[in-house]
């Protein structure tokens, strides 16, 4: 999608918010004992409460009103009766719909206590995101975007998942522009138009090279196996850089 105005604007805006606030009070309810299907009801009261809908369950039926991944599962977790645990892992991914406009974010948790090096590797997949985030500007090219994280990522000793890409977004969950690498793709040749809306999403991993599907029609795991975290924010190419949406305030 790319913004015609400033009623699109506020839209998406608004619906950034409610995500942003719905993954806040999600994450913060996180401790040992809780269920992943408990912890996605409190996602769903939220995005409900604010009158908006789970975008995966509108558009592709997925079982959950949020993706909740634990541990060895990158990505698309299903809520259930897992348990979280001590020292787990925890992906949150939460997109939703209101008034026709969508958004998407996730971020990855520790349950403390935690060794150091998954404790860094949480810290740093959020500095991935924004490393990425910082080469967002109109007239400049995407390939930017994974070409800096691809940096990050080889000089803290990282490997990217290079089979989940972001993704176009606004109008609907996922739409042009498609297959946003967020690593180095020397095919990359397109540019960002002022207004285009899209989401930026590493999956930052100590080994972790693809994603691969498990058991179920939905639940991602990492190949080779390997602790592996998520971030993502939806954000605006503009002439001044990125306008991030998703954020809680």
């Amino acid at each position: 999608m790319v913004i015609s105005n400033d009623d699109e604007l506020t839209k998406l805006k608004e619906i950034g918010r409610i995500c942003a606030r719905a993954l806040d009070r999600m994450a913060a309810s996180l401790e040992p004992g809780i269920t992943t299907r408990e912890l996605d009801m409190i996602g769903r009261k939220m995005l409900e409460d604010a009158g908006a809908r789970s975008a995966p369950e509108l558009c592709y039926q997925f079982p959950g009103a949020t993706c909740i991944s634990v541990n060895e599962e990158v990505a698309h977790g299903i809520p259930g009766d897992r348990v979280i645990g001590a020292g787990d892992l925890v992906n949150i991914d939460v997109s939703a719909e209101k008034d026709g406009f969508f958004s998407d974010m996730g971020a990855s948790f520790t349950v403390p206590p935690v060794t150091p090096k998954l404790a860094k590797l949480t810290r740093d997949g959020k500095r991935a995101l924004w490393v990425g985030l910082n080469q967002v500007k109109a007239g400049q090219p995407l390939a930017g975007i994974g070409n800096a994280i691809g940096a990050f990522a080889r000089k803290n000793r990282y490997t990217l998942i290079t089979n989940l890409a972001s993704h176009g977004v606004g109008r609907s969950l996922h739409e042009e522009p498609t297959e946003l690498s967020t690593w180095p793709d020397p095919e990359e040749d397109r540019i960002m138009q002022d207004g285009l809306v899209f989401t930026i999403e590493p999956f930052l991993s100590l080994g972790g090279h693809f994603a691969e599907d498990g058991d179920d029609p939905w639940t991602l795991y990492s190949e080779p196996r390997a602790p592996t975290v998520q971030f993502e924010h939806t954000v605006v190419a503009t002439r001044n850089g990125p306008l991030v949406l998703t954020l809680a305030d």
